[in-house]
């Protein structure tokens, strides 16, 4: 059985403050788009669990990626026999977007379909959230206005339908626990997704992204990214999530695209 985990954007995020348990309290919307890698799962012959990976190189250990992490959780808590698990990353990692939290999410849904588990939505989001910040918003995949770590959710009847995404993601990747320690929280809240104005000319500085700052500063290319975004008439940029990919939207795709942007990972669609 075989699924595709699918990457997402923040519009805005707001750094409230530091917690004292060492995370951050933080206001954004989450939104999915339609950039994906590919996850199957098929029961294993000998009771075994084998992961393998094809595409984007995973950085790290791969017995410690969050998509074993994520079956382990279900495996334990459902007593379910082995499985073989293959990934094919598109999705870039280090930037923003998700990728990683959606590979384990779209594990647990995977898995469910597959032994047909009974454990509804509200479970399958509690044991995400365990894995990652982000990771039970990919149980609904739906828009969804977050609070807390990112893992209060609340959905939000919001909609991007008709315009065009383009995303851009530099060479460099922004490591989520550096981001954290470089970013100075602002405090300020986010508007809710049903007070935005409807132009989302008028976004910009309504979603600020508290990270821009300074990862701007420690990474110039990524800010010169955003600029050339809005350069070409963007209705809005932001850096996504902690970095490194920016995305700007506009009401019709640009006829041409910088130079500079063909040595970089770049992503289109008309959102929906």
């Amino acid at each position: 059985m075989i699924c595709f985990p699918n990457a997402k954007i923040n519009l805005g995020l707001r750094i409230l403050r530091k917690r004292e348990d060492g995370f951050h309290d933080i206001e954004t919307i989450f939104y999915p788009i339609g950039l994906s890698d590919a996850l199957e799962v098929v029961p294993s012959e000998n009771g075994e669990t084998i992961f393998t990976a094809t595409g984007i190189k995973l950085d790290g250990n791969p017995a410690e990626n969050l998509v074993l992490r994520a079956w382990h959780l279900i495996q334990q808590n459902y007593s379910l026999p082995g499985i073989k698990i293959h990934l094919h990353k598109v999705i870039p990692a280090g930037a923003g977007l998700g990728g990683g939290s959606s590979d384990a999410a779209f594990l647990l849904k995977l898995a469910r379909r597959v032994f047909a588990v009974k454990v509804c939505g509200n479970e399958l989001q509690q044991m995400a959230a365990g894995i990652g910040s982000d990771c039970s918003f990919f149980i609904d995949n739906k828009p969804a206005f977050a609070s807390g770590k990112g893992d209060l959710l609340t959905p939000a009847s919001f909609s991007l339908r008709g315009l065009h995404l383009l995303l851009i993601k530099p060479a460099v990747m922004v490591p989520t626990p550096l981001a954290y320690k470089l970013v100075v929280p602002s405090g300020v809240s986010l508007p809710s997704p049903e007070t935005l104005p409807a132009d989302p000319k008028d976004w910009n500085n309504l979603l600020a992204n508290d990270f821009e700052t300074a990862i701007f500063a420690q990474f110039p290319e990524i800010g010169k990214i955003k600029q050339m975004l809005l350069e070409m008439g963007a209705l809005y940029a932001s850096m996504s999530g902690s970095g490194s990919s920016v995305f700007g939207l506009f009401r019709e795709k640009p006829a041409t695209l910088p130079a500079d942007f063909r040595e970089m990972f770049v992503w289109q669609e008309q959102l929906t």
